[in-house]
């Protein structure tokens, strides 16, 4: 093989080695690495790296014997975009005929961090039916709870351990009528429950409040089932799914196979609040799987990040969602800043078939 013919062979193998190694933490599933730290983190931002591999593609061009590599990086950048293009190009569906709509919102407060009368502000401006609280235990639902301005709704707190974290609430409209709470328990723990004002027991009854902790829920931070009063075949659930944190993916993921059994379940179903994964987790889409769908992509707001909110638009992702069974038809989406709060809260409505 004579001197050109070899250096152009080299050039195209080191060139396919390059592309290899670019596209790993872009598309860790394709390797067998996506629950591998740091693989499992740095896929949540997968948008962003695609811009940067194009940047780098073009700026490659700019050496002679850099160019098939060059081509081929920014071959993948493209690819990938084409592939991240629906979330931003999808619009929301007319709602169909007869059905109800109910709107949904998840706000994330940082254990109590975030000012609750902005939380209440965006309640009394966008009533919603239901308002997802991760990290807000009893008295920061009731904080929110008081600036109200006479909106009745009934809460609800499950805190799955004594972490803060693990704190879940939930704000149900009234108009909803006498709704159930409940949640997946593998041990019920020590549980006091009481309506306020009132000396009755009321664990699960319209405006009773968990005071735990309930030890050993079937997700790590807990959750709230929804269920009865004018809601017909549907359940909401209130959920903190458990972050991927190095050393904890295997936790992450147990959180996510109990929102697949949800999704699996062939209930009508929506599920809201602080996922801890993203569209470009494979594991968030298995969970999602056939009978699942997360709203913000559906409509075209895939890229309104929420997370973290102190950081310009451009570099968050979407992990505060709002997960619907195929028969609810996805709405409007949009994200709102909550001072105090490194998350943007979430505002969706949806579309429910009548029962």
């Amino acid at each position: 093989m004579d001197t050109d013919a070899a250096w152009n062979l080299r050039r195209v193998l080191l060139s396919v080695l390059f592309l290899v190694i670019v596209a790993l933490p872009l598309y860790p599933e394709l390797y067998g690495l996506d629950e591998v730290t740091p693989f499992t983190q740095l896929v949540a931002f997968r948008p962003q790296f695609l811009v940067l591999v194009l940047v780098l593609g073009l700026a490659m061009l700019l050496r002679w014997n850099w160019r098939i590599a060059a081509g081929l990086v920014i071959l993948l950048a493209l690819t990938g975009g084409a592939l991240l293009a629906p979330r931003n190009l999808s619009g929301p569906t007319p709602p169909p005929a007869g059905s109800r709509a109910l709107t949904v919102m998840v706000a994330n407060v940082l254990g109590g961090g975030a000012d609750a009368g902005e939380v209440a502000k965006l309640i009394n401006a966008y009533r919603p039916d239901i308002v997802s609280l991760p990290e807000a235990r009893v008295d920061v639902r009731q904080e929110i709870e008081d600036h109200l301005n006479g909106l009745n709704y009934y809460g609800y707190t499950q805190q799955a351990n004594a972490e803060v974290e693990s704190a879940t609430s939930v704000l149900v409209a009234e108009s909803l009528g006498n709704v159930q709470f409940d949640s997946e328990k593998l041990d019920t723990g020590k549980v006091s429950s009481e309506q306020p004002g009132t000396s009755k027991p009321g664990a699960g009854e319209p405006g009773a409040q968990t005071i735990g902790p309930v030890q050993q829920t079937t997700t790590q931070f807990g959750h709230i089932i929804i269920t009865g009063g004018n809601l017909g075949k549907l359940r909401l659930i209130a959920y903190h799914g458990y972050p991927p944190l190095p050393g904890d993916v295997t936790i992450w993921k147990q959180d996510l196979q109990v929102v697949k059994d949800w999704c699996s379940a062939g209930s009508m179903t929506v599920v809201a609040g602080d996922f801890n994964a993203t569209t470009d987790h494979a594991d968030f889409r298995s969970a999602l799987g056939k009978n699942c769908k997360s709203v913000g992509p559906s409509v075209g707001e895939g890229f309104q990040g929420t997370w973290p909110a102190n950081r310009p638009a451009l570099f968050r992702t979407q992990i505060d969602q709002v997960v619907i069974s195929d028969d609810i038809v996805p709405g409007k989406f949009k994200t709102y800043d909550l001072e105090g709060s490194d998350h943007r809260a979430v505002i969706t409505t949806i579309a429910v078939p009548k029962s």
